[in-house]
Parts: C-alpha cells; structure tokens; sequence
C-alpha cells in the first residue's frame, strides 16, 4: 500500500487542475490550492509512516 502513496496527491492535483480549467481560472490563481494538496498529502504520508513504525517495532 506504501508504494501507491504518489497515487493520492496525483490524483488531487489532476482533480484540482480541472476543476480550475472548468471554472476558467489559471494555475497561479489556483497555486494555493496544490499547496494543499501537498501538504495534506504529506501529512497523510507522514502519519502511516509513524503508525508503521509504530506497529512494526512494538511488535
């Protein structure tokens, strides 16, 4: 599961890019919005990667 972590902010950025091209904004207008999508993305990343640690040495 670890290795499709890239799949999540992909996704939300190409989700985000269109919603953007629908509503005729630019990228620079919508940039806060893959800031975002980064941060939340790494955060996500940040704590399966701390659970996984968690659960693989307490063990």
């Amino acid at each position: 599961m670890i290795k499709f972590f890239f799949i999540i902010p992909l996704l939300l950025s190409l989700i985000w890019w269109q919603y953007l091209r629908i509503n005729n904004w630019s990228i620079e207008q919508g940039k806060r919005g893959f800031f975002y999508i980064i941060a939340f993305s790494v955060a996500l990343a940040a704590f399966f990667g701390l659970m996984y640690g968690l659960n693989h040495y307490l063990n």
